[in-house]
């Protein structure tokens, strides 16, 4: 990335890494919409199960730092990302600048007949711990991925029962 899509404080990991994970869904509603509930931050914490999130610096839009905290029992996730791209509806992007979630993420709308959109999700995450992070990698993929398509599916079903945004 470079230019606007570089975020301050995060150059090191603004290029993908080598943990990659994707989830696609399809929502019954227009992708003005869709993305409306993806931008609202706060809310994310109705779809993401144990997460909470927040804006911390910005109004949510480009050059905004979000904070999304996840808690299992005394196990505790902090996710620090700046907002590198709004295109309002079709795709934000932000790179994750944590100590242990780093790299770009981006949420793609793409409009589709019959007011719907099908939404990707793509995150390329720098692996911690070296080679044992590597090695790790393809044993965590399944769990990143299945809890990535399980919250896509919590949020179409929001959004279409008209609860996001």
């Amino acid at each position: 990335m470079t230019g606007p899509e570089k975020p301050e404080g995060c150059e090191d990991v603004a290029q993908p890494g080598a943990g990659e994970v994707t989830a696609t869904v399809i929502v019954g509603a227009p992708a003005a919409t869709v993305f409306a509930g993806f931008t609202a931050w706060e809310r994310q914490s109705d779809w993401i199960p144990f997460t909470r999130v927040r804006v911390v610096r910005g109004d949510g839009g480009e050059g905004s730092l979000v904070e999304a905290v996840t808690t299992v029992g005394p196990a505790v996730l902090r996710d620090e990302m700046r907002v590198v791209r709004v295109d309002a509806p079709y795709e934000l992007r932000v790179v994750h600048c944590g100590q242990l979630l780093r790299g770009p993420g981006v949420l793609r709308c793409t409009p589709m007949e019959r007011d719907r959109t099908q939404v990707v999700w793509h995150e390329w995450f720098h692996l911690p711990g070296g080679t044992a992070g590597r090695w790790a990698w393809p044993l965590l993929w399944p769990g990143s991925k299945i809890s990535l398509s399980q919250a896509l599916k919590r949020f179409a079903r929001l959004v279409e029962s008209g609860q996001l945004p």
